[in-house]
């Protein structure tokens, strides 16, 4: 299937690894140029390089900022002030609980995981609807829908960034502007192994027990792959996805219990 969207511009967040590359990947597969963001120069340099090298003809730039801070956004929006496609992501506080989560903690959740994504909309929305074609993908976590207590944090500022995106989705898709969440469960991605090395300590197990106890918690008995993660964004940001907004895609290999 022709996506529609060869030649349109992509800035997609934190992405010189791990989910965030996966959604770059599919979308530079697809002809669309794309923008890498992190922190790290180096890393990103080396994704880009590794793309442009595997997607013959990809166009790969990238602009290394720091997300979370005013002064990052500032370099983004410089770098990159008209994208037709945004992706927006960022890691998650690692795991604690009740006694972790102090005022601190809670803030530093929202400045990671709720408000770059907003600003970032907020700055981007006005031009998608001038030119009358948007797609806003957020890279949220199935926790969104499923809490768990040791993710508390993360969970919390998804979820508030999903309630204000469904808010703005019905007031923008009259232009042809979407916005949509992915919702990932165990995906194959360096998270699956930071999670690996944390069971290993708490638990006292190899890296090959970790990994398999986690998988019996998936309905699908199986990781996730990055390459199914990107191609469900790169159909979120096509031109035939223009109907659908406000919605909460989860990649949980049907391991999701609910109805809706």
């Amino acid at each position: 299937m022709d996506l529609g969207i060869k030649g349109r511009k992509a800035l997609i967040c934190a992405s010189s690894q791990g989910l965030g590359l996966a959604c770059a990947t599919a979308l530079a597969a697809e002809g669309v140029a794309v923008m890498l963001n992190g922190r790290d120069a180096s890393k990103l340099a080396a994704a880009a390089e590794a793309l442009r090298a595997s997607i013959p003809g990809a166009k790969v730039d990238f602009v290394a900022a720091d997300l979370t801070t005013t002064e990052g956004r500032q370099a983004i929006l410089a770098a990159f002030p008209q994208p037709d496609i945004l992706v927006t992501n960022n890691a998650g506080p690692p795991p604690g609980a009740l006694d972790d989560w102090d005022e601190a903690a809670i803030i530093g959740a929202i400045n990671a995981n709720m408000l770059p994504a907003i600003q970032l909309i907020r700055a981007f929305v006005p031009g998608m609807r001038a030119r009358r074609f948007g797609r806003i993908v957020n890279i949220t976590s199935a926790m969104v829908k499923s809490p768990h207590y040791m993710m508390g944090l993360s969970t919390s500022a998804r979820a508030a960034l999903t309630a204000m995106s469904k808010a703005i989705s019905g007031e923008v898709v009259v232009d042809n502007v979407t916005i949509n969440n992915l919702l990932p469960e165990r995906i194959d991605t360096p998270r699956q192994e930071f999670m690996a090395q944390r069971r290993m300590k708490l638990e006292g197990i190899s890296r090959d027990e970790a990994r398999a106890r986690s998988v019996q918690s998936i309905a699908a008995r199986r990781f996730g792959t990055p390459e199914e993660f990107g191609a469900a964004c790169a159909f979120l940001c096509s031109a035939q996805a223009g109907f659908i907004s406000g919605q909460n895609l989860q990649l949980d290999g049907g391991s999701y219990e609910g109805l809706i």
